[in-house]
């Protein structure tokens, strides 16, 4: 875009910003991209409908389906300041930065090994997401779906199948759960087979 010579005021506020500080807004304008915020303090941008942007990403820590099951334009939200986008001259922000976040809650909760029910939320061609909490979805790759080998998951599960399942991995860096529903899942079986 341009430079600080160009727009002083909005430059040097932008710079003043602080990670991690938290900013009031009102939704400006929501893209297929992102979302546009108007922050309450500190000027106007000169393109765009707010100083503020948000990634979807960063929208929230739950996965929707349309922002509009988020935010809505007109909404006033608070954000955490990312960064400083200099090209754009606009404050990243995040709304799921000022939320807790419900994987961390449960994997505290939860152990590898544990038995969980869930409902199965969608089939890709590697496996199976099922929900096992409120906003908390896992993997049941291909090859844990069934002790015989099938060829796409709905061989043996449909959207909206109750299943239960095993937990067989944790990773909170990458807020990832694995799952399987085989009965000689790695989780289930520990013993070794007699010599």
């Amino acid at each position: 875009m341009d430079g600080p010579s160009d727009h002083p005021e909005l430059w040097a506020f932008l710079e003043s910003l602080h990670h991690g500080e938290v900013l009031s807004s009102r939704v400006a304008a929501i893209e297929r991209f992102g979302v546009f915020v108007a922050l309450d303090s500190g000027p106007a941008h000169p393109v765009f409908p707010g100083v503020g942007f948000i990634t979807l990403p960063e929208l929230s820590w739950r996965r929707f389906e349309a922002v509009t099951d988020v935010v809505r334009v007109g909404q006033r939200v608070s954000g955490e300041f990312l960064q400083f986008d200099t090209w754009n001259l606009e404050a990243r922000m995040s709304l799921r930065a000022t939320l807790p976040d419900p994987f961390q809650a449960f994997a505290d909760r939860t152990a590898v090994g544990q038995e969980l029910h869930g409902r199965v939320t969608r089939l890709v061609p590697f496996g199976a997401f099922v929900e096992v909490g409120d906003g908390i979805e896992g993997l049941i790759h291909l090859r844990d779906l069934t002790s015989t080998p099938v060829a796409a998951p709905s061989d043996v599960v449909r959207v909206g199948d109750e299943v239960t399942v095993v937990v067989t991995e944790i990773d909170r860096g990458r807020r990832r759960l694995s799952l399987s529903r085989r009965q000689d899942s790695p989780a289930t079986s520990d013993t070794l087979a007699p010599s």
